[in-house]
């Protein structure tokens, strides 16, 4: 199963579309087969006949996509070849113009990016997490005791969205009446501007992040000022790689951490939702055995892949598995290709709570750049659930999810489910 409710002859259709469509007209990266769901025959396609693909056109310029998982590994532990540099492009396949790019841990190369990113792991310590996992689990359960029983709501906006929101405040100590500004930096910091979107323009979306800059700014004379807390921004604020960054590495740093901690997880939670939906021999599983969940966590993970791909910007020539790559080419490593690819995992598209090896997957990255708040993000996803099994013998979703028009970020939008009161 591919994850959908779709009718089987309209995945038959997408199959014939994309067997029948010469590969040097895939565009893997086009948002809309994100939104529509309708990617997955690409991918499966491109991993048996061409698993590194050049795109000569497409709406982000040309590009590279490697879409097999030993592959994808390969690229992102050679970094004297391909660079995260965010001068070069950065992370996404979406090019920023170069008087926008700001830097951020994530998007700097060896030996900078260890010195920031050291700046921040405190947080991800083990003793540390074992702390807020008391916090976590009361705003867990007081956040599910107020769910509508009986009635459609949005499980989006009514869990995913509030505790991936309120752990965020909890991480920089942001003001808590304001915590739902996170959120909405978050999706416009990662938005497609269009008439559709949430920002029209590039311009305004521009203006949305110099007013969260603003924000922070103003917290961060507040931290300086103040000895060294547990937060993120005191951390910064107080740690020597960071605390004298320039406006736009600093910016590029609260982007960073503030999409990290707020799409990877939201839309994480909101897959398992799905997943088990579709899925209720896994579910029925699950609820006869909680203790599935240490399996459970990493294989959502795996299948919802949160972030769709990470790019990279090959620094001289090089040739990859017969073909040429070029200095300057955007190099795509897809992550949700890789969590499909058959000579890697095991049914890989098969939903398997007890799966046998579940954290053999890609949503994390790999290497020096894997994601920081991985332990956190697993925490988050098991004590939810730990949560829902105490309360709830079911959670029916009634409707299609509203995916993100974005092949860089893959998530819900919306997901309509109902508690029986």
């Amino acid at each position: 199963m591919h994850g959908t409710m779709e009718s089987a002859s309209k995945l038959d259709a997408l199959r014939e579309r994309a067997s029948s469509l010469p590969l040097e007209q895939f565009d893997p990266g086009d948002p809309e087969l994100f939104r529509t769901d309708t990617f997955w025959p690409y991918f499966d396609r491109l991993r048996r006949e061409d698993p590194v693909h050049y795109c000569k056109d497409s709406m982000f310029g040309p590009y590279w996509s490697v879409t097999r998982y030993n592959d994808i590994m390969e690229i992102e532990t050679n970094h004297s070849v391909f660079s995260s540099a965010s001068s070069l492009g950065g992370i996404t396949i979406r090019d920023i113009d170069p008087d926008l790019r700001r830097e951020s841990f994530i998007s700097m190369d060896p030996p900078r990016h260890a010195a920031q990113r050291k700046t921040v792991a405190p947080m991800f310590t083990p003793t540390h997490l074992d702390n807020l996992a008391i916090s976590i689990r009361q705003r867990s359960a007081e956040c599910l005791d107020n769910l509508p029983r009986g009635e459609v709501f949005d499980w989006v906006d009514h869990v995913s969205i509030e505790l991936t929101t309120q752990m965020l405040a909890v991480l920089f100590d942001f003001p808590w009446e304001d915590r739902r500004r996170l959120t909405r930096w978050s999706d416009v910091a990662t938005t497609i501007p269009g008439p559709d979107g949430l920002v029209a323009t590039e311009d305004e979306r521009q203006a949305e992040l110099t007013e969260c800059a603003g924000y922070f700014a103003r917290l961060w004379k507040e931290r300086i000022a103040q000895p060294p807390k547990s937060d993120l921004l005191s951390m910064m604020a107080h740690g020597a790689a960071t605390r004298d960054m320039d406006a736009k590495n600093f910016l590029g740093n609260l982007i960073l951490l503030i999409v990290g901690g707020n799409d990877t997880t939201r839309n994480t939670m909101s897959g398992s939702i799905y997943a088990l939906s579709q899925h209720p021999e896994q579910y029925r599983k699950l609820r006869e055995n909680p203790a599935l969940l240490d399996s459970f966590v990493p294989e959502v993970i795996r299948w919802q892949t949160p972030l769709a791909h990470m790019r990279r910007t090959a620094l001289s020539d090089f040739e990859f598995r017969g073909k040429q790559i070029k200095k300057g080419d955007k190099v795509v490593m897809w992550y949700v290709s890789g969590n499909r690819d058959e000579e890697a995992i095991e049914k890989p598209y098969d939903f398997i709570v007890d799966r046998a090896r579940p954290r053999t997957h890609l949503s994390f990255g790999f290497g020096i750049h894997r994601c920081v708040g991985l332990r956190l993000a697993e925490l988050q996803l098991k004590i939810i659930w730990e949560e829902i099994l105490k309360r709830f013998d079911h959670i029916d979703v009634v409707g299609e999810p509203r995916r993100v028009y974005s092949s860089f970020v893959k998530g819900l939008e919306t997901l309509p489910v109902k508690i029986a009161a």
